[in-house]
Parts: structure tokens; C-alpha cells; sequence
């Protein structure tokens, strides 16, 4: 049987050899210079440089390194989630490889989450060493984050991060939703989320993999997981509003045409036929529409809807973490 561990520190990355020996000296020291039982668990997300090999390396010389490579590069929320399942600590911290974010910080986080009762304490990058390309999109993303969230927290995507084990055993990760973590988790009903000013280090080695596409793909799983919390559990409310508005829509037209016809023929003046008027058109349609909408939130409600969706990612090696078992 594993001992106890106090803290799981989750790594996931991807081309990072350069920084991991580093990253694990220095993480060793904080926790040891704090007394804490630790484990590392590094997961490689399809690297294809020696990034592997040097978590090989590192657990062999250090017990509480562990590894995880998955198969191929499946993205950060996936090797997060494969962390999360492996991790047997009463508090994970996650934290980015580039050695960016400083485990000094590691020892705060940890008494927020001890000391202070919080379930999820997330880093906030006050003073960033990024490029304005990357600054201002970053802002925007985390207004709007918290206006939809309605959390108060300045950096949602902050890869430095606390949580208290049931949280991250609460939830699965897929797409790029690992930007929205604490929203997911106040979804769940973790609802005391602080937040910790901490020290953003410039980049040490490698390049950053940061890109455009990734708002993108972030802002479109902002959607959906707003769209999932609120009506996940009542897909008729979603979909049988919307049906019955495009319905009740398409059947106000409808009606209108007839009562036009009608008051013309009465009043004896010109009549055009229905199918001749686009309203005709748009008013079938809307039904048509509505109609599918309102059997689509039906459907949905027939279909399981209590069961989260898991996400198992390929792991095609690991190291160590047989001294989880």
C-alpha cells in the first residue's frame, strides 16, 4: 500500500525536457524544507522530444516522481484528467513545466486550502512576463469567463492551482475545458474558491505553445459548458423553450395569413393566396423547426442524463505509480 500523501503535484507537459530536472529539485526542496509527503506526477502528453526519458530518470533517482505518457497528444485538460485519477493526495496542485509558474508558491496554496477552508485556490499571474499578443486576449477571456461564471477570479487560465482531492475526483476534462476548472467545480457544489497573487517567471527554456486557435477552442467550450450546467440535468427546459417559441412563432404567422385572407374575402377586396406570401415559408419552417426542437429536448430527457461522461485517454507507459497501488 502507498503511504500518505499530503500533496499530489500534477505536471502535465508536452516538449519540456529541458526544464523537468530542474522543476524536480526544486519542488523536492520546497516540500521538504515544509515537511509535507509528496508525490510528482509528471504526465507527458505525446512529447516527442526526451521528455520521457527524463522522467524515467528523474523517478529512479527520486521515489516520489512519478510518470504518465500518454499515447499520442490528446491536449493539457487530457493529461490533467489523467493526473487527477492517479493522484492519491489530499491536495493537488497543478502546475505548468516551463518552469514559469514558481513552486515557492506551493507552501500558500497548500495553507489556503488547509488553514483557510477553501476548496479551490487558484494562482493569478498579477505581473505577466508575456508578450501584449498573449496579454490582451488574456484579458478579454477572463472578463468574459467571469461575467458567464459570475466568479470572481482574475486568471482563469493560470496553470497554478490548489484544489482539495474530492474536487478534481468530481469532474472530467476534455477539449481545452481546463481554463474553466473552478467553474466546473462551483457546478459541482464547491462553491469557496479563493484566489493567491503569484509570481509569473519569464520562460526559461523551449517555446510557448500558446496560440490563437486555443481562445477559440476555449471560448466554444465557455459555451458549452454553460449550456451543459444549466440544463444538463433539464434538457427540455433548454430545448422545449426554444421549440415552443420558433412554434408558437410559425403558428402567429400562420394565423395572420388566415385572418388576412379572411378579412379580405369579407370585405370583398383582392386576395392573394397564401402559398404565394414568403411569410407562408417562414411560418412552415418555424414550425417545422419547433416542432424538432420540442422532440429533441424530449429525447433528451430519455436519455441518461445522470451519468457524466468519462474520458479515458490512452496511457501507453507509466513509472512509479505502481507505489500508488
Amino acid at each position: 500500500m502507498a503511504g500518505k500523501i499530503d500533496v499530489s503535484i500534477i505536471v502535465p507537459l508536452f516538449n519540456e525536457e529541458e526544464s523537468l530536472p530542474e522543476l524536480s529539485e526544486w519542488v523536492s526542496s520546497v516540500m521538504a524544507q515544509n515537511g509535507h509527503s509528496f508525490e510528482v506526477i509528471m504526465v507527458d502528453d505525446g512529447s516527442t522530444d526526451d521528455s520521457w526519458n527524463q522522467i524515467v530518470a528523474l523517478s529512479a533517482k527520486n521515489p516520489a516522481v512519478k510518470g504518465l505518457k500518454l499515447n499520442r497528444n490528446y491536449g493539457k485538460s487530457a493529461a490533467l484528467n489523467t493526473g487527477f485519477k492517479a493522484a492519491i493526495g489530499d491536495i493537488i496542485i497543478t502546475m505548468d513545466a516551463d518552469l514559469q509558474d514558481s513552486p515557492d508558491e506551493i507552501p500558500g496554496l497548500v495553507d489556503m486550502i488547509n488553514n483557510e477552508g477553501y476548496d479551490l485556490v487558484s494562482g493569478w499571474k498579477k505581473k505577466r512576463h508575456d508578450p501584449i499578443t498573449k496579454t490582451i486576449p488574456s484579458k478579454f477571456f477572463n472578463f468574459i469567463t467571469r461575467k458567464i461564471s459570475g466568479i470572481k477570479l482574475h486568471d482563469f487560465n493560470c496553470g497554478l492551482k490548489a484544489y482539495k482531492s474530492k474536487v478534481v475526483k468530481s469532474i472530467n476534462l476534455y477539449g481545452e475545458m481546463h481554463r474553466y476548472i473552478p467553474y466546473l467545480a462551483k457546478w459541482h457544489g464547491f462553491y469557496k474558491i479563493g484566489e493567491k497573487i503569484v509570481t509569473h517567471r519569464p520562460r526559461k527554456y523551449g517555446k510557448t505553445k500558446f496560440g490563437l486557435e486555443r481562445f477559440i477552442n476555449g471560448f466554444l467550450d465557455l459555451l458549452s459548458i454553460t449550456l451543459v450546467t444549466k440544463f444538463k440535468q433539464r434538457p427540455m427546459h433548454f430545448f422545449g423553450t426554444l421549440g415552443t417559441l420558433t412554434f408558437m412563432s410559425g403558428g402567429i404567422i400562420t394565423l395572420w395569413l388566415i385572418g388576412e385572407k379572411v378579412y379580405h374575402l369579407y370585405k370583398k377586396l383582392p386576395v392573394r393566396d397564401i402559398v404565394d406570401q414568403p411569410l407562408f415559408f417562414l411560418a412552415l419552417v418555424a414550425i417545422v423547426i419547433g416542432t424538432q426542437l420540442f422532440l429533441a429536448g424530449f429525447l433528451a430527457e430519455l436519455v441518461m442524463q445522470n451519468q457524466d461522461r468519462e474520458h479515458n485517454f490512452l496511457i501507453s507507459e507509466s513509472v512509479g505509480l505502481e507505489r500508488n497501488a
